[in-house]
């Protein structure tokens, strides 16, 4: 009932087409093969397969595919496993038909939905559980740039491409450029990987 709720609201909008449902992870994953939609709007919890596996296979078949997670609450653990496994952000299902249309185009044009006041919390509450920095995430910020570093360390702080060139006082599209750059280096799909990436190599010190 409430998937199809979903789809009766994102059908509604304008320049969204639900093109189809899953009720489960694996139905999912062979739909999205099959349909290969702009967006898939992914559930956490589900029978036989959850949204995580689900996220980080449709995101190893196909490294363009965009996966936006819903939610019932922020502080989720398993909606920042579902951040590790490829996802491009998450919304709450308390979200209004809006914001759960604004939050599906933010998608497809393929920026990542990272708000600042939730995303980062999130990746913050569950990075700083980790003893120490992932070894391969601190092996591979040796092959940024110091400004590529100073980038990312604003992009994990929740900046967009306009504030952080404001605050390094250059145009949006250096900085769009050294986003770029950041993401073929480290093997990154998107802006909230980056964010992620930020936090667990210890470049953004938690809390």
């Amino acid at each position: 009932m409430v998937r199809e709720g979903f789809s009766v609201l994102l059908n509604a909008m304008p320049g969204i087409e639900v093109v189809g449902e899953a009720v489960n992870g694996r139905e999912a994953i062979r739909q999205v093969a099959a349909l290969r939609p702009d967006v898939v709007l992914m559930d956490i919890r589900m029978p036989e397969m959850n949204g995580i596996d689900a996220t980080r296979e449709i995101v190893a078949a196909d490294g363009d595919a965009k996966v936006l997670v819903l939610t019932t609450f922020d502080l989720d653990e398993y909606v920042y496993q579902a951040l590790r496994a490829g996802a491009s952000g998450f919304l709450l299902k308390d979200a209004s038909a809006r914001q759960l249309a604004d939050g599906v185009r933010v998608v497809a044009e393929g920026e990542a939905l990272l708000a600042p006041t939730v995303t980062r919390r999130l990746i913050t509450e569950f990075a700083k559980r980790a003893e120490s920095p992932r070894p391969a995430a601190l092996s591979q910020v040796g092959d940024l740039t110091e400004r590529e570093t100073e980038v990312l360390v604003l992009i994990a702080q929740g900046l967009s491409n306009a504030e952080i060139a404001a605050h390094l006082v250059v145009a949006e599209s250096t900085i769009k450029t050294h986003v770029s750059r950041i993401l073929v280096k480290l093997g990154l799909r998107d802006r909230t990987q980056a964010a992620v990436f930020a936090y667990e190599a210890r470049l953004v010190t938690p809390g």
